[in-house]
């Protein structure tokens, strides 16, 4: 038996969602000219769904097998006399798919599963109409592009669930299932800015190819940008603008990766970062003010899913947990300063992610977890802009120097004044 509903006025509030949702996917398949199912189909199915969903209460759970049967009949039946008739018709499956989900959701309604089936039904609605938005979405992608999201379903799907799920090594700080859940974290934010790049295209404005760099990797980001600036002088207004909004969207990881992480401390460790990310913002809204209508070519972005970058990444993150377990147990925790100055000179993921974790397992006090991330913050920048010296040009290198060392002294305060 089925826990159902058995007031009216639940069920007529499950008919009146059915209603709307069935029309919603109907609609957009009767502006398609689907001769299958249209804007009263839908609506019938889904209606259908409830109905066999509140008959289940009473006769079992047959009737909806039965229903489902009849439904699976009559859309048989409905493409066989298409077939035969002298119409031609579009071959695929989509409506007749579609017509099962949404006599799915009509049945989760009756189980008074309502947020379930309402994101079930707009996401059909969704998913339909963006038809030609997706055709050509995988129309721009190569394979390699094709390679990056499977390896990335390979470290999430496969290898992901294969993992213990216990501490263990040294100082009993490593858990092979959390260690590569951050991986699957770190990984799946630079392929979302990768798959972001190949729709855009390597040419956009600067304001996109900085988020879009950031989220894929901001260091990388400062490289491509800094050379380009070296070549072309007159575009050292844009590629800073492009190597700020690169640092917003650090601040963005970084919160993400914190509450991932670091679970019930996170609106402990999470104010300090708050108002670093703000302050960045608002440089680099300034910048934009005074920079806007200048352009930058997106820098090449390299495949964030390689399995052998995921793999490094695993690694380095469970040695930056043990070193800080071990650094904290015989240094002290004042060492572990100089830990994240080292580590997040390069990458502020791992120590995010491993000083967030430490905290929120009470092996870290959270004052102290939040300092050294802000810390790395600041060996970040000043690597940084030691990047655009290298590869850029003078007068670049002037303008990351001042903008970040505004951000590095309200850093200092910050560490200063907080509690």
């Amino acid at each position: 038996m089925y826990s159902v509903p058995v007031d009216n006025a639940t069920i007529f509030q499950a008919l009146a969602l059915a209603l709307g949702l069935g029309m919603l996917v109907g609609m957009q398949r009767e502006r398609t000219n689907n001769a299958l199912a249209g804007i009263r189909t839908f609506p019938l199915i889904t209606i259908l769904g409830v109905l066999s969903g509140v008959a289940a209460t009473t006769f079992g759970g047959w009737v909806i097998g039965a229903a489902t049967l009849a439904v699976v009949m009559v859309v048989a039946v409905s493409n066989l006399t298409a077939a035969r008739s002298s119409t031609p018709i579009q071959p695929g499956i989509t409506s007749e798919i579609a017509i099962l989900v949404m006599f799915a959701v009509g049945v989760l309604l009756a189980m008074e599963r309502t947020a379930v089936a309402v994101v079930v039904g707009g996401g059909v609605a969704i998913l339909l109409q963006a038809k030609s938005l997706l055709r050509a979405f995988v129309a721009k992608l190569g394979d390699r592009d094709v390679r990056a999201i499977m390896q990335f379903a390979l470290i999430t799907l496969v290898i992901l669930p294969v993992l213990p799920n216990r501490t263990m090594g040294p100082f009993d700080v490593l858990n092979p299932r959390s260690v590569w859940l951050m991986v699957v974290l770190v990984v799946g934010i630079g392929l979302g800015g990768y798959v972001l790049y190949r729709w855009l295209g390597a040419r956009t404005g600067s304001v996109l190819a900085g988020l879009v760099g950031g989220l894929v990797s901001s260091t990388a980001t400062t490289v491509g940008l800094s050379r380009r600036a070296a070549t072309a002088p007159a575009a050292a207004s844009a590629a800073l603008l492009g190597i700020m909004l690169a640092s917003v969207v650090v601040y963005v990881r970084i919160l993400i990766e914190m509450y991932v992480a670091g679970g019930p401390v996170f609106p402990t460790i999470a104010p300090a970062i708050v108002v670093l990310g703000l302050s960045q913002a608002t440089i680099a809204a300034i910048i934009w003010w005074r920079a806007r209508g200048s352009e930058v070519t997106v820098p090449e972005q390299e495949n964030p899913a390689d399995l052998r970058s995921a793999l490094v990444f695993g690694a380095l993150y469970a040695i930056i947990l043990v070193l800080v377990a071990a650094v904290r147990e015989y240094l002290g925790s004042g060492a572990l300063y100089l830990v994240a100055a080292v580590s997040g000179a390069t990458d502020m993921d791992a120590i995010t992610l491993s000083m967030s974790r430490l905290a929120g397992d009470g092996k870290l006090d959270a004052s102290t977890a939040w300092r050294t991330i802000v810390v790395a913050t600041m060996a970040n920048m000043a690597f940084k802009t030691g990047i655009v010296f290298v590869l850029g040009n003078l007068r670049l290198g002037r303008m990351v120097t001042v903008a970040y060392a505004t951000q590095v002294a309200l850093a200092i305060v910050l560490l200063l004044v907080m509690a």
